[in-house]
């Protein structure tokens, strides 16, 4: 039982740090193109498909490194591993146009 209350304490860290930094990276990448998506619906879009790549990460990567030693480890296929990647990616890139 506290081994899994300890992964999840550290499935909300790796999500928090990694997750704000790179929601730190794409808004500079936007920000030197002079786009803006704050408060607006493609900010979301931006939270959504960071959100999709982190799962996705620690479901192929994270997830044997922890302290949950239980069944039910296993990688996604590959893929629905390529599908959530690239739909996070055209989220992405479609964000700016969403007001």
């Amino acid at each position: 039982m506290i081994r899994l209350f300890l992964e999840l304490i550290r499935i909300i860290v790796i999500f928090l740090v990694l997750g704000s930094m790179m929601g730190a990276l794409v808004k500079l990448i936007y920000a030197n193109l002079g786009i803006n998506v704050d408060n607006t619906n493609g900010g979301w879009l931006v939270g959504i498909s960071i959100f999709i790549l982190f799962f996705v990460l620690y479901r192929n990567k994270f997830q044997f490194s922890g302290f949950y030693k239980g069944p039910g480890k296993e990688k996604l296929p590959k893929e629905v591993s390529n599908s959530l990647i690239l739909c996070s990616i055209l989220m992405l890139f479609i964000a700016p146009f969403f007001n």
